[in-house]
């Protein structure tokens, strides 16, 4: 091999510095993304996804570790670690047999899964993925929180409850539309009545006006009779005297 010149060297070396002071890595560096939070519940399964970006080729020595962070604990463990194109599981921490492997390097998936999730998952996961050479690159988090599951004999209640109120609701409905159609009926009704009772009257007054048309003659020749007979009785009283 032919060695560098001193004049190669130092220009090597001027190149490298200025690199450094304008912040520029020979290396590009590898991104690493997760979500910042993840919501499950006691018994279920969650997905902690985790994708990385990477200007190289997916290189046979790429390794993705997960690392744990109890909520309230400062100490943070190793979980999980993929190496050498095999998945390696903790099989003797807290995710005993409680975790499994769904990521994918050649798509760029580092995902791990959690089954039975408990109370005590809650707590910062990391996710950090070398491939060379890109091994420059920050790590990731994801926050987990497990909520409570409702027991089921509260859900039952709660469930019981709520269709007690909607059962109300819909009797109350029901009781207000039949009320109001009973009304309408009723008001119907009378307004039948007394278009009956206004045309009874008017019928009442047409018989009684042709009645008294009838009687008028018969009366004034019943009285004019009786003015007759007594002037008649009159005259005669007279003769007599």
């Amino acid at each position: 091999a032919t060695a560098m010149s001193p004049r190669a060297t130092r220009r090597l070396l001027l190149a490298a510095g200025l690199l450094a002071a304008l912040g520029v890595s020979p290396v590009s560096p590898i991104h690493v993304y997760t979500p910042r939070e993840v919501y499950g519940t006691v018994g279920s399964r969650v997905t902690l996804s985790c994708s990385f970006w990477s200007r190289e080729w997916i290189s046979e020595d790429i390794s993705i570790t997960w690392h744990f962070q109890a909520e309230g604990s400062r100490d943070s463990i190793s979980i999980f670690h993929y190496a050498k194109g095999q998945p390696y599981i903790d099989d003797v921490g807290t995710f005993k047999e409680r975790m499994e492997w769904a990521g994918n390097p050649r798509r760029r998936d580092g995902s791990i899964v959690i089954h039975s999730l408990e109370p005590s998952d809650n707590g910062t996961f990391t996710c950090d993925v070398k491939n060379p050479p890109d091994i420059v690159g920050k790590s990731s988090q994801v926050t987990l929180y497990v909520l409570e599951k409702v027991p089921t004999r509260y859900g039952v209640v709660l469930g019981s409850v709520i269709g007690g109120v909607l059962l109300l609701v819909a009797v109350l409905v029901a009781l207000v539309y039949v009320t109001r159609y009973c009304w309408r009926r009723r008001q119907a009704v009378l307004q039948r009545r007394l278009s009956a009772m206004e045309k009874g009257k008017l019928q009442r007054s047409a018989k009684d006006g042709s009645k008294r048309s009838r009687q008028a003659p018969v009366l004034y020749a019943m009285l004019d009779h009786g003015r007759s007979a007594k002037k008649a009785k009159g005259d005669s009283r007279k003769d007599r005297k």
